[in-house]
């Protein structure tokens, strides 16, 4: 595990793996529920701000018409994004990529949660 802290004026910068933080929010039309993984946090007591890596359960309805395959309404996903705590709440802007079909491009799409620090 990496083992380096810098200083600020009045808080420290480190990598972490787990913050205990759970976000839920919505993104392209659909809901995501996530905990913050490996990251790196800026920490100066109440407030917490990091950027990094999001897994992700991603929530969509499959809109397909006719007897075609649908995709499943609960899916694994890895976002990347900035989560912002603030004593016990927590603002998260993720974003989630969805992967190039038969009838659209890939692309990368924005989201907005809410949640909550243990």
């Amino acid at each position: 595990m990496l083992n380096f802290r810098a200083q600020a004026q009045t808080g420290t910068i480190k990598p972490s793996l787990f913050d205990g933080i759970i976000v839920a929010g919505y993104v392209d039309k659909g809901a995501y529920i996530n905990c913050t993984g490996p990251n790196i946090k800026y920490a100066s007591k109440p407030l917490c701000i990091m950027l990094g890596l999001l897994p992700s359960l991603k929530f969509k309805e499959d809109k397909s018409s006719g007897n075609v395959t649908k995709n499943s309404l609960v899916t694994p996903s890895l976002g990347f994004g900035l989560t912002m705590a603030y004593k016990h709440l927590a603002i998260q802007l993720p974003a989630f990529y969805t992967a190039k079909t038969v009838s659209s491009n890939g692309k990368w799409n924005a989201g907005i949660g809410l949640g909550y620090k243990f």
